[in-house]
């Protein structure tokens, strides 16, 4: 299909479902585009303009949005990948569609990193995005499913990144936004990528078995019918297989092989009336026996995302069970489209008026008040991702509370006060403990006392959802001020025992500005009564500053080595003009220049007896580096704009004690893997300034370790040392 086409598809598609959308706006909006991405390239070798193009038909075709979102999704790459602006958006088009676009722009750095602090920043963006215009999350959604369905242009690690993303987030935000076939699709393109030995396998074997698995579909789905059909029910019944990834997450679940999965078929009936979905209930249990306890009514109770339908799950007369999920129309619009069943055929809409609906935006928001960074991304995806339980209070009101809940939950959901004086509960009319976990229709009294001591610190262990977990935080925040300053500084004091680090070293005048502004606090008391609290960690807060206590020793050693030069200089006679001495300024002699400013590269880090070169940089001195750095490169010691920017080091006969530099460690990872490095580190007599680590989805593990060494034959020590660990593959010194 050519470009032209796949134009004029999009506006096909548009006009069928909104025949008075604004075609000029789209095709302005479309013409701005092509001319902004003209000579870029996708990794498939096409124009890039086929991608913007896909995202606006999947806009139309999947969630048939207004004019201004279809605008929007055509642009949605203009602002961050070319020349175009905010302002310009905004005067051709509409300040909205700018928004639009700039938001969607902003979300595209979403990553599922392992920096805790990263992540909790980018989800917390796209949280303020989707509570100020719901149109956001929903063009960024359409905008990653189509980068899923090109993933196989990409290289392997970015597939196997990208997909990892994409079940992280993405496929869960579409079904809190109820938007189930979106949901699937994303799911499945992920687990090809995740595993694509168990993918093939499922697509495989239910292909092989689809004619014998139709025939049974088929015969279900007539004798439904033909009973429907005599009682005069008017209504729409098809059957399916379930989609890949939910009969993987079965048999992962449940440890079984395919053949030994059942459950495989969900049939769907869709009616008139809300009273014509009960019917249908009681004709389908009345055909087939029901399966106890899989029963849900969706409709009294509905999701929070708004999801309403009759689920039950049946013995067919084969013997092979089934799920039969019943619904009225507009109930199956909200359950296939979600939040963009709103604007389905909304003309022209603001997308104004929605944010009342998604009030668990703005409590998301808010309860991230005070967490740290990895509790507060553990807590969302329980609350924003996992299934949900119903369950009431003695009046009858329904409580929504994420699935594994405890009454510790259901009391903060009621008030804080509750939560607070709560000494006991009651479930079903018997006493239970706090940990008890929560079911489906269960009724819960929460027992108080005006005597009560408040919430104990092991509740924040047992509550499921942010917000009450949040809730308790605040509480100790505020009733034990004082006991959160002493508890903080007594795991912050031991805290920096373990790393060899002094007080002194932190309260130093020179430093603690540094530091505080490293740990985000006023003061030391604010950061103890946070590590008081539980809204941070000791262990965090030494980690972040112990790079600024390094900074300003260095700095007193490069004085003090300036100051002994100095007075060197002063008591030495004068040298014969005939034999003038190269001085060294921290053990490097530069080659021409005397008093000269050096530091030492942070891309490859060399120490004595390495192979260097120099650099003469722009108000900084020389900056020295390896031989075989990739930055110190021949093509780029010979380019242009550097000639005579290279100059000839050596180090010199009055070299440091010590210099800092890194190493990198590939292993296969396995228990007692950091005990073996660490106590290779300890028999070398290595200096170690941290050890960063991380795992990788095919089992390997990296560390990164930063240390100081006197010269390359004690680093080469060091690292045959690591080489002789049972699962190290490689030790290398990153570079470039």
């Amino acid at each position: 299909m050519t470009i032209q086409e796949q134009y004029e598809l999009l506006e096909k598609t548009v006009r069928a479902y909104n025949p008075a959308a604004d075609f000029v706006g789209i095709r302005a909006a479309y013409e701005y585009a092509e001319k902004a991405h003209r000579g870029q390239k996708r990794k498939s070798g096409e124009p890039y303009i086929i991608h913007p193009l896909a995202v606006a038909q999947i806009v139309a075709e999947e969630l048939k949005l207004d004019s201004e979102s279809i605008e929007a999704a055509l642009l949605h790459d203009v602002i961050e990948d070319t020349q175009a602006t905010h302002a310009e958006i905004s005067k051709i088009f509409s300040p909205t569609i700018a928004d639009l676009v700039e938001g969607v722009s902003k979300l595209t750095r979403i990553q599922y990193a392992t920096k805790e602090d990263e992540q909790m920043e980018n989800l917390r963006k796209m949280l303020i995005a989707m509570s100020k215009d719901i149109r956001v999350i929903l063009i960024k959604i359409s905008d990653r499913l189509h980068n899923m369905r090109t993933m196989e242009y990409q290289s392997p690690p970015k597939q196997k990144q990208k997909s990892l993303e994409t079940m992280e987030i993405y496929a869960p935000i579409s079904h809190r936004l109820g938007m189930q076939r979106m949901k699937w699709e994303l799911e499945d393109l992920s687990l090809k990528y995740l595993d694509p030995v168990a993918y093939e396998e499922i697509i495989t074997k239910t292909e092989a078995k689809r004619p014998e698995y139709e025939v049974f579909m088929g015969r279900m789905q007539e004798q439904m019918s033909r009973r429907l059909d005599e009682m005069g029910v008017k209504h729409i019944i098809y059957g399916r297989m379930k989609h890949p990834y939910s009969i993987y997450r079965k048999m992962f679940a449940q440890n079984r092989s395919l053949e030994e999965i059942f459950d495989l078929f969900a049939f769907r009936v869709i009616v008139e009336t809300v009273g014509d979905c009960y019917n249908v209930l009681g004709v389908v249990h009345d055909l087939y026996k029901p399966i106890l306890g899989r029963f849900k009514d969706y409709i009294g109770t509905p999701k929070p995302n708004g999801y309403q339908s009759l689920h039950t799950t049946v013995m067919g007369p084969d013997g092979i069970p089934f799920e039969v999920q019943i619904r009225t129309r507009e109930m199956h619009e909200v359950a296939e489209y979600g939040v963009a069943a709103h604007w389905k055929y909304k003309q022209n809409g603001q997308g104004s008026g929605t944010e009342g609906r998604y009030e668990w935006v703005r409590r998301l928001l808010e309860n991230q008040e005070g967490a740290d960074a990895e509790e507060y991304i553990h807590s969302l995806k329980i609350d924003m991702f996992a299934d949900s339980v119903f369950v009431f209070t003695p009046n009858g009101d329904v409580q929504n509370l994420p699935a594994g809940a405890t009454p510790i939950d259901f009391a903060y959901a009621i008030h804080s006060a509750v939560g607070n004086r709560m000494v006991g509960a009651k479930v079903n009319n018997r006493i239970v403990t706090l940990d008890h976990p929560l079911q489906n229709g269960d009724v819960v009294e929460v027992l108080t006392s005006k005597n009560a001591k408040g919430p104990s610190r092991d509740w924040m262990k047992i509550a499921k959802s942010n917000e009450a977990r949040s809730k308790i935080r605040q509480w100790f925040k505020k009733e034990k001020k004082e006991e959160n300053i002493a508890n903080g500084r007594a795991s912050f004091e031991a805290e920096l025992k373990h790393c060899g680090i002094s007080m002194k070293d932190i309260t130093d005048p020179e430093v603690l500005h540094g530091i505080l502004k490293k740990v985000s606090y006023a003061s030391l008391d604010e950061m103890y009564a946070a590590i008081g609290y539980g809204g941070f960690t000791a262990q965090k807060a030494v980690s972040r500053m112990q790079g600024e206590i390094q900074r300003v020793a260095k700095l007193h050693q490069a004085e003090k080595l300036a100051a002994e030069a100095a007075e060197a200089k002063e008591e030495a006679a004068p040298p014969s003009p005939a034999k003038k001495k190269a001085k060294s300024e921290q053990g490097i002699v530069v080659e021409g220049l005397d008093n000269c400013l050096v530091k030492f590269s942070k891309c490859c880090t060399p120490v004595p007896g390495d192979e260097i070169i120099g650099f003469i940089t722009r108000g900084y001195g020389v900056s020295v580096h390896r031989a075989d750095c990739p930055n110190a490169s021949p093509e780029k010691r010979s380019a242009p704009d550097q000639a005579g920017r290279w100059i000839k080091v050596s180090w010199g006969t009055d070299t440091n004690d010590s210099y800092p530099t890194t190493l990198e460690v590939v292993c296969k990872d396995r228990s007692n893997l950091l005990l073996d490095i660490s106590a290779a580190l300890s028999t070398t007599n290595s200096f170690v300034l941290g050890i960063h680590s991380r795992s990788t989805e095919d089992e390997f593990a990296i560390f990164r370790i930063e240390v100081r060494m006197k010269d390359s034959k004690q680093l080469s020590a060091l690292m045959n040392k690591l080489n002789q660990i049972s699962g190290v593959l490689k030790v290398n010194r990153p570079a470039g």
